[in-house]
């Protein structure tokens, strides 16, 4: 598997349990910065790619967290 294929195979279904989740991606390289921001509603998902832009994604809010390595659930 070549570099770019390791960056951009990993996927995360986020799903919103209340209205108002926040969904931040943030971009890889030395200065971290905020480069995308989605809001959820209650039963909305969201599919998110992490790419050679996307490092890492923050989430606000009570959601749920598929990953081929498991879920989790956020907030309480």
């Amino acid at each position: 598997m070549d570099n770019i294929t390791a960056i951009t195979g990993e996927y995360v279904v986020i799903k919103a349990l209340d209205n108002g989740v926040t969904i931040i991606g943030l971009t890889r390289g030395q200065n971290t910065k905020f480069h995308h921001t989605e809001k959820l509603d209650k039963g909305e998902i969201m599919i998110a790619q992490f790419t050679e832009h996307t490092s890492a994604i923050k989430i606000r809010g009570r959601a749920e967290i598929l990953t081929k390595h498991g879920s989790v659930t956020t907030g309480d």
